[in-house]
């Protein structure tokens, strides 16, 4: 009764925290579109170029470290003494203080080897960020591993919404007060510290609120090596495992302006197209955050059927999950590519760049599908190889970068991201088929799938079509309005589409929104 007990805690757990996750990564979407229209495309860039530095220690902190905790904390039967606790923390602490220092050491460098020297203060701004990540990780850790995961989940949306709301006010006085766009980078540097100390506060709060535990010794000996590998090897597997869209990025920040400077651009120019191009990324994260809400939520499943040696369940599961993801996220591409001249000129104020954010438009796709194989294939415990496969990724896009952005600019980039979600992808649908033998993956009605993807696409731009004179004539407000009008007749034809021509099986259609008016 009581392993049934901490069984049912520890998949509840796992629930709350994808769902904490999902909420973190849409409102990380949401408010690049704000933060767009108040500094524009060259404060976008700023932006943009120091992002990837605050998403590795964000990583760092929530996913990395703690998942390694955590499982330090089962070892020793679901408690820690306070003295080990410690001896962690304090490895945890000479890690970031190693990487806060070279951070703010090699930031000249980095600025420079992202073509604009002006990025100095804010990289080495970024440094601090890595010091709040022992006091968060060790505690996320601790609860984690003693299946509490309401701590890690609520500290999250804490961090993400302080992160949020001071990343847009800063920005806001930033620019009235001084408009120096280089400042914004900094200013988001300071929202995201101030934002990690929040989540520290609420999570030491609620330590102390819990009973103290019993204390007690520690059977097991940690030497300083066995922490470095367990907790800073193993934490930063785990990390490299969330940071595919994230590396991707950090490689168009080190390579994009400069092949673009070698080409004859000057600065100025490269800026704004740089800032073009990271347009498409608070779209493609909100498309591969729906796409993901569903199929994340059933890897916790998946984990439990294979754990109770259920294989018919197990194997269905995974089945289901790819099914669905392919599904979400072909639709969101579809949807997207064919409102993004409307759904650019709204958000973004001007319809620049559009062809280059159609292609960037794939990764949803291509991202939605590596993400949610990965994550059956840290399920089986593949961690390590699936970590291989986003850094392979990684490598393929700075050699693409390397060969297209000189000839192709925007275009070059978003090819080149396009390209190394696929390659990502088939290395872990490879990995899937060789860890899942003789089980048809990808096993989809793909004549009737595609038949309503195509009158998803068919409906969305005759209906477009028919109210572009609406569109032209209204507000910026009321264009607005208008998109989403059409989003949701998308979604209704899309999702009928699917229905009515039989593309769900039966046992997917139990578990889909108004089940019981389908199943009639």
């Amino acid at each position: 009764m009581k392993k049934r007990l901490e069984q049912r805690q520890f998949y509840r757990g796992a629930f709350l925290l994808t769902y904490a996750g999902l909420l973190s990564k849409l409102l990380s979407a949401m408010y690049r579109v704000p933060l767009q229209n108040i500094t524009g495309d060259v404060g976008f860039y700023v932006y943009q170029q120091v992002y990837p530095f605050i998403g590795i220690a964000t990583m760092l902190a929530l996913y990395g470290f703690p998942a390694a905790i955590s499982s330090l904390v089962v070892q020793h039967s679901g408690q820690l003494d306070k003295r080990l606790t410690r001896r962690v923390f304090w490895h945890l602490l000479l890690f970031s203080g190693l990487l806060f220092c070279l951070i703010f050491i090699f930031a000249p460098t980095i600025a420079r080897e992202m073509g604009d020297v002006n990025l100095t203060m804010a990289i080495r701004a970024c440094s601090c960020l890595f010091l709040p990540i022992p006091f968060v990780a060790t505690l996320r850790g601790v609860f984690q591993g003693q299946s509490n995961m309401t701590p890690t989940a609520v500290s999250q949306i804490i961090e993400q919404i302080v992160r949020v709301s001071l990343i847009i006010a800063l920005a806001l006085v930033i620019v009235r007060l001084d408009g120096l766009v280089y400042h914004v980078g900094i200013g988001a540097v300071l929202a995201s510290f101030v934002g990690a100390v929040a989540a520290a506060i609420f999570l030491y709060i609620y330590s102390f609120k819990k009973q103290p535990p019993r204390e007690r010794v520690s059977n097991m000996s940690c030497s300083a090596l066995y922490i470095w590998k367990t907790i800073i090897g193993f934490g930063l597997v785990m990390a490299v495992n969330h940071m595919l869209l994230l590396l991707l990025q950090l490689v168009d920040a080190l390579t994009f302006v400069p092949h673009l400077l070698e080409t004859g651009i000057p600065l100025s120019e490269a800026q704004v197209l740089k800032g073009v191009l990271d347009r498409g990324q608070p779209l493609a994260q909100l498309g591969i955050v729906l796409a993901s809400s569903l199929t994340l939520a059933l890897i916790p499943s998946v984990t439990k059927a294979r754990l109770l040696s259920n294989q018919e369940q197990f194997r269905a599961y995974i089945t289901s999950t790819w099914r669905f993801t392919l599904y979400l996220s072909a639709g969101a591409t579809a949807g997207l590519i064919v409102l993004l001249p409307e759904i650019n000129l709204v958000l973004f104020k001007e319809d620049v760049g559009t062809v280059s954010l159609q292609i960037f438009t794939f990764t949803i796709l291509f991202a939605s599908l590596s993400i949610s194989t990965a994550a059956i294939l840290q399920g089986l415990e593949y961690v390590y190889r699936t970590a291989i496969f986003v850094l392979i990724g990684v490598l393929a896009k700075f050699i693409f970068n390397i060969i297209l952005v000189p000839y192709l600019s925007i275009v070059g980039a978003a090819t080149a991201t396009v390209l190394a979600t696929i390659i990502v992808l088939v290395l872990n649908m490879t990995q899937l088929k060789r860890a899942v033998p003789n089980q048809k993956i990808m096993q989809v009605p793909w004549l009737r799938f595609g038949s309503a993807l195509l009158i998803m696409v068919g409906a969305v731009t005759l209906i477009n079509r028919v109210g572009q004179s609406l569109f032209i004539s209204g507000s910026r407000l009321g264009q607005l309005f208008y998109i989403i009008i059409v989003v949701l007749f998308g979604i209704i034809i899309y999702f009928f589409s699917l229905v009515m021509l039989s593309v769900f099986t039966k046992q997917e259609r139990d578990v889909l929104p108004f089940k019981r008016f389908l199943n009639d």
